[in-house]
């Protein structure tokens, strides 16, 4: 007499998908409405984070101003992607915060309690991640959880050769001629 075995419970994942309403944030909603299909996701956490106006600025707007702006920015920025989500029939959540993005979205992907962190980002070398101190870079560093990154279209050849160039001379500017 055989036994079958018990079916392995399959984990349904709860993802954070900061969003800008870029294509390459927008790749990362694509990826995880196809992960939804495919049952692997039980629920999207939508995420906008908006700049902080400058001390200065923020002085002379009245806080309620600054607020509606920031809700107004963010709803822009997410409209295509929860129109995605809206015609897959993806249960999602919207949340926007204001201040420093890898902060705000790792703070979020805590409080949420997502599993993973879901972004899209443009191909890039390490060298251009590594100067430019990329979000993807950041959230690597700081996220409780795992961030799972989605790659875009290639860089631009200004940023495969131009920029690692670019560095290259003021580096030898500085060794060579900058004393």
């Amino acid at each position: 007499m055989s036994t079958s075995p018990l079916p392995r419970e399959i984990h349904r994942a709860t993802l954070l998908l900061p969003c800008d309403g870029t294509s390459d944030a927008l790749l990362a909603v694509r990826h995880a409405v196809d992960a939804f299909r495919l049952g692997d996701v039980l629920m999207i956490h939508l995420l906008n984070v908006q700049p902080p106006f400058s001390a200065y600025v923020a002085r002379h707007i009245d806080r309620e101003l600054r607020a509606d702006f920031h809700r107004a920015r963010a709803d822009e920025a997410l409209t295509e992607a929860r129109q995605l989500l809206d015609d897959s029939g993806v249960p999602y959540r919207v949340h926007s915060e204001v201040g420093d993005r890898a902060r705000c979205i790792a703070h979020a992907a805590r409080r949420l309690r997502c599993d993973r962190i879901v972004v899209g980002t443009a191909r890039k070398s390490a060298l251009v991640r590594a100067v430019g101190n990329s979000l993807t870079s950041q959230l690597l560093e700081s996220s409780p959880v795992p961030v799972e990154v989605v790659g875009g279209a290639p860089a631009g050849a200004l940023e495969r050769v131009g920029i690692p160039a670019g560095v290259g001379a003021g580096v030898a500017w500085l060794l060579v001629g900058g004393t």
